[in-house]
């Protein structure tokens, strides 16, 4: 797009510190554009429409066109989106717009369409050493002249705290020189080590959003590990999703899901365990609900998986849905309700049994083995298939005999 001399409004979302700002005015300045930086949490419809008018008037006089970048543009209103549509779409000002939220739920549709959207990572550990590296060597805007000496480890440990947020390097950068760095050095040197690295930069940043991406990701990263069976990178995004301070019972009641969903017969304990902490974490809370979610993640880790009940239940979800009602047989309907006769042999006391065509409803437990070869359903389908995985092999094995035992004496009656 910058070789072409083609920029077009676009939309660059993505982590704190990964470079959206300075990304911004390089394109401005590679593209020989006017650059008007603005806060969309704080700019109003009025100045929104003063760079408007300046901006035809600019491209009138001089022949330049104009750049409006808008920071935190998930705070912008409807009626500033409104104003700015027009000329975004006919051309007279680029739009380019800065965000930390998935800008596809948090910004006017829209707008959305007439962008082009940039995801930026977080920057690598050897990115940021290497913007930190710049910052102590330059003479004009860095310490180049301050006598400043870092040590490799402070770097590290800038490196792995920051998250992939450079601004928050750099700021630990800073507060490491201007408070002296380590004690006892020669007069006029600046040496951080790191002890000075870690009070520098204290405690680090967890980048989480409670109600957006971060929320959605690490609870699908945790339940795709437990999934796969794997309660070491489980361990992890719970633990990740516990610091930035999310709700454990939001994990829970996801833990509990996962239960029915992933583990199901396969080991039937497993819904009773994930129900129990669920209970435990609603009576005890944090943060020694924490202990419970670890126990509860890690036994659902190593259980057998089977998701037989699930596709069970989705599946005749979708013949209910799509394909034509089964009326529900006669001898099965309510006999309250249905024109049948008693049958004394039913075992209980007034139950109806025969309707008007003559077919009876079979008491189970008035027959050897508790199985009659009667059809409950109507039709020919078979939605429960249950795996080999762990009890629900023997499961599977009941089954097979009573569909087998099901169809002989359906035969023979």
């Amino acid at each position: 797009m910058l070789r072409a001399d083609a920029i077009t409004s676009m939309i660059l979302h993505g982590p704190p510190g990964t470079g959206k700002t300075t990304l911004a005015e390089l394109v401005a300045t590679q593209s020989k554009r006017v650059f008007v930086r603005e806060n969309a949490s704080s700019v109003g419809v009025k100045r929104i429409r003063e760079i408007i008018d300046e901006a035809g008037d600019r491209l009138e006089r001089q022949g330049r066109r104009t750049i409006l970048f808008l920071d935190e543009i998930h705070r912008f209103s409807k009626s500033q989106q409104d104003v700015l549509l027009p000329d975004v779409e006919r051309g007279l000002v680029t739009f380019i717009g800065a965000t930390t939220e998935n800008p596809l739920f948090s910004v006017n549709t829209a707008l959305v369409s007439r962008s082009t959207l940039f995801r930026l990572e977080p920057l690598t550990p050897e990115a940021i050493k290497g913007v930190l590296h710049r910052a102590i060597a330059d003479a004009e805007r860095g310490y180049g002249n301050a006598g400043v000496v870092v040590e490799e480890d402070a770097m590290d440990v800038w490196a792995v705290k920051c998250d992939g947020d450079a601004r928050r390097a750099l700021t630990a950068l800073e507060v490491a020189v201007l408070s002296g760095g380590a004690p006892g050095q020669p007069d006029g040197m600046i040496r951080v080590d790191r002890a000075t690295a870690e009070d520098s930069i204290q405690q680090k940043a967890a980048v989480y959003d409670g109600t957006g991406d971060g929320h959605y990701d690490q609870i699908s990263a945790m339940i795709k590990s437990i999934r796969g069976s794997d309660p070491d990178a489980a361990m992890y995004w719970l633990a990740s999703m516990l610091n930035a301070g999310e709700d454990p019972r939001f994990i829970a009641r996801r833990l509990v899901i996962l239960a029915s969903e992933d583990i199901g017969n396969a080991d039937p304990r497993g819904i009773m365990v994930a129900l129990a902490a669920y209970q435990v974490v609603e009576r005890v809370g944090m943060p020694e609900a924490r202990i419970t979610l670890a126990q509860a993640a890690a036994y659902l880790s190593l259980a057998p998986k089977s998701n037989a009940s699930y596709r069970a239940i989705e599946d005749a979800l979708d013949d209910v849905r799509e394909g034509r009602s089964v009326a529900v047989p006669m001898y099965l309907r309510d006999p309250n309700s249905s024109p049948t006769s008693m049958d004394p042999r039913s075992g209980g006391a007034g139950v109806r049994t025969r309707n008007v065509s003559g077919e009876s409803y079979q008491y189970n437990h008035n027959t050897p083995g508790g199985l009659t070869g009667q059809d409950y359903l109507g039709v020919d389908k078979e939605y429960y298939r249950p795996t080999l995985m762990g009890a629900e092999a023997a499961m599977s094995a009941r089954l097979e005999e009573i569909r087998r035992l099901r169809r002989q004496r359906r035969a023979s009656s």
